[in-house]
């Protein structure tokens, strides 16, 4: 059938009869759930759903790593480590975008560190590594909001977008290149982490 051809029209009387409704019931049930049956990450998706909601709001928030969120590497700062910014932001760079679009970095400044925001299970996979550390389950760590783009306090040195993370490959490669630190990690970690009792 064409575009142009006419549909068949049917009329309808609008003072017809109509046939009478089935009467409908309904069985009021109770129903409990065994909390075995529950899937055992459902509290920790409700967590991470608060923390997302009180991150928009512009509040600093705790969240859990790994999951299907991000883990971290942690780097030292510094000059080095700046310069590997910005060749990721190259490297993330997909056109008509602005400069800065490396995936998240967090800066603590009074720590001298670099946090990278990684897809979610990079840690189970991250070899060791002079210039870097990589966590995720079961820490979690606190995020500054999502304003926070200059200190005082941790900042956002590259903005937290919903799209990109950092890849770790090409993370590794610029480390490798760039060698930032060595990082102060114990004392960087304590500012930002904690363990999921």
């Amino acid at each position: 059938m064409s575009l142009t051809e006419q549909l068949h029209r049917c009329h309808v009387t609008p003072d017809r009869l109509l046939p009478a409704p089935a009467p409908v019931g309904f069985t009021l049930t109770t129903a409990s759930v065994d909390p075995q049956h529950v899937a055992p990450d459902m509290a920790d998706l409700a967590a991470r759903v608060r923390s997302l909601m009180a991150l928009q709001q512009q509040d600093v928030l705790q969240l859990p790593l790994g999951g299907h969120l991000f883990d971290v590497v942690v780097t030292a700062s510094g000059s080095q480590a700046h310069a590997a910014v910005a060749v990721m932001d190259g490297i993330q760079h997909t056109g008509g975008e602005q400069p800065d679009t490396c995936g998240p970095v967090i800066e603590p400044p009074h720590r001298s560190g670099l946090i990278w925001l990684v897809p979610p299970g990079t840690s189970e996979q991250w070899a060791p590594h002079r210039h870097a550390l990589c966590l995720g389950r079961p820490n979690h760590m606190a995020l500054p909001a999502v304003t926070t783009t200059e200190p005082p306090g941790p900042y956002w040195l590259r903005p937290f977008r919903g799209d990109r993370l950092v890849p770790p490959t090409a993370l590794r490669q610029l480390l490798d290149q760039f060698q930032p630190g060595p990082a102060r990690h114990e004392t960087l970690l304590a500012s930002v982490l904690g363990t999921i009792a």
